[in-house]
């Protein structure tokens, strides 16, 4: 995480952009500061105009912390040790929110479960979540419903007229 360039969006060494606002830089601020956890790197804003945050990975977080209970929207990681994969799923899904998980690993028994299992709008294996037009875009839960991007989110702003004639 401390090898991440942060800066300008416009720029393709750039790897992490600013916050879309300055409010939600201060609730990731607050978020961050409420966990109780251990921040392993950041955990701060970074000087200068924007509303660059430095990417962050907490340790050691509570169940009932912010970092584990509510959705972190910015360059945050949370690390949890857990003994199994059943653990690694009930965690997972010990959330109000199911927007995206991603998850590392080789097997494919434990891919399969990880998939069918992570209750997510989008579930990644061995790769970031990120936002692709190809491909549906949304959450489950307190996380939303319904999809945008793709074939399925143009749905989303259709208005579908029934016409019955007997």
């Amino acid at each position: 995480m401390e090898a991440l360039v942060v800066g300008d969006p416009m720029s393709e060494r750039t790897q992490v952009g600013p916050l879309a606002t300055a409010a939600i830089l201060e609730e990731l601020e607050d978020q961050v500061r409420r966990t109780g956890g251990r921040i392993l790197t950041g955990g701060h804003r970074l000087p200068g105009p924007g509303n660059f945050y430095a990417p962050t990975v907490l340790t050691d977080v509570p169940p009932d912390s912010p970092a584990a209970r509510e959705e972190l929207f910015g360059p945050v990681a949370t690390l949890f040790r857990v003994p199994d994969l059943d653990a690694a799923i009930a965690l997972a899904n010990d959330t109000p929110f199911g927007l995206g998980a991603a998850a590392f690993t080789s097997d494919p028994a434990e891919q399969d479960r990880l998939t069918n299992e992570i209750e997510a709008g989008m579930v990644f294996i061995n790769s970031m979540v990120a936002s692709d037009a190809r491909l549906p875009f949304g959450g489950v839960k307190a996380s939303g419903y319904g999809r945008e991007l793709s074939a399925w989110g143009i749905r989303e702003f259709m208005n579908v007229k029934t016409v019955v004639i007997r």
